[in-house]
């Protein structure tokens, strides 16, 4: 006697999903029957949708911050069935992935150039506003000594291999978390060791991952030193030279260029587009958004968030510094969209807080010309 398949359930929400950001859907599917959906967010009615099948999409624009999202859906007889999904993180519907083009934005070209000539040590910067493709760069290939800013291409290639984004509260998210967040060197290590075997295994893998990408001047160079200071597509016209390249030696390197491109591809991969899902297909849209959920929480403040409005912007970044040169790198959002901005800085006789002064400029006068 064959056994009958068990009946779906009566409301499955698809997304969003808890532990992840979102950009505002909310989709799922109900039991015959239904008429109408009702969406709350923290307990207050932000959307409603009457059903003429079993799937629905309310479309929010979430505010920025965690949240608790409520889906209702009522029968005939006005009884509801509820699902909730807790930490969310909202973004805005403007900063919804999608490809563009890029092309030069004369003006801010301008302004790159002369942050950067008034910075005085050497400098790498790329910026560009991901929903209209406009940009600028200067000395945007010249390499750096990475630092701790690929922890976020080992977080990468990590989810790539792992067959499901991890459980939040195991051992591997508090992994993932302690590594980005903390920038401990040390979680780094035990997640090369992880899906390499060793270090030199995992970095390996991390620079054949971010090859597929296209960056191709990055270099992970084995693992991390442990017990160090630590501090918690295509791009068209934009000019992509090296104007200053200092000679500082072997080591884990990058470009402003490359880390642009790395938050980029996590970005459109949150939405299920870019090099990452096409090129690395064990990257999923649900792993970008639990990255993007986990640098949501990084507390590194004083770099590019540094002179931006804090009500009206959220800076998901990770920052690398040694005492050479100090990184920052991250994604900008505001409720009119997204941009991306890498700012990379050296000098021998060592950095220190003008290299944040510096991205924290960089990011406010884009911040500007976007708007």
């Amino acid at each position: 006697m064959t056994a009958l398949a068990p009946p779906p359930p009566p409301l499955v929400v698809v997304a969003p999903a808890a532990h992840e950001v979102s950009y505002g859907l909310v989709r799922g599917t109900v039991r015959a029957g239904a008429k109408r959906v009702v969406v709350r967010v923290d307990g207050r009615i932000a959307g409603r949708a009457s059903l003429r099948g079993r799937r629905f999409v309310v479309d929010l624009d979430l505010p920025f911050g965690t949240h608790t999202i409520s889906v209702d859906a009522i029968g005939a007889r006005g009884r509801p069935m509820r699902r909730t999904i807790r930490d969310v993180y909202g973004l805005p519907r403007a900063a919804r992935p999608r490809e563009r083009g890029a092309r030069l934005e004369p003006a801010l070209q301008r302004d790159v150039r002369r942050l950067a000539a008034a910075f005085g040590p050497s400098c790498g910067v790329y910026v560009q506003d991901l929903t209209t493709g406009a940009g600028a760069a200067w000395n945007a290939r010249a390499e750096y000594p990475a630092a701790s800013t690929l922890k976020l291409a080992v977080a990468v290639t990590a989810l790539a291999r792992f067959d499901a984004t991890p459980v939040h509260g195991s051992e591997l998210d508090r992994t993932f978390r302690s590594m980005l967040t903390y920038s401990d060197n040390a979680a780094a290590n035990r997640l090369e060791t992880w899906f390499g075997g060793s270090t030199s295994g995992g970095s390996h893998l991390v620079n054949a991952t971010m090859a597929t990408i296209g960056l191709t001047q990055t270099d992970m160079y084995g693992g991390y030193i442990l017990d160090t200071l630590r501090f918690g597509a295509g791009f068209g016209a934009i000019p992509l030279t090296v104007v200053d390249q200092p000679g500082w030696g072997r080591g884990k390197r990058t470009t402003s260029l490359d880390l642009a491109r790395l938050s980029r591809a996590i970005w459109l991969a949150s939405g299920g587009l870019g090099p990452l899902r096409r090129k690395t297909p064990g990257f999923s849209a649900a792993d970008g958004r639990y990255l993007l959920r986990i640098l949501a929480d990084v507390r590194d403040s004083g770099k590019l968030d540094r002179a931006l409005p804090p009500r009206v912007t959220r800076v998901l970044h990770k920052a690398g510094w040694i005492g050479s040169a100090r990184h920052d790198n991250g994604l900008v959002f505001w409720r009119g969209g997204v941009f991306v901005a890498a700012v990379t800085t050296y000098s021998a006789g060592g950095v220190g807080v003008s290299s944040d002064v510096l991205a924290g400029k960089v990011a406010l006068t884009a911040f500007r010309r976007f708007r």
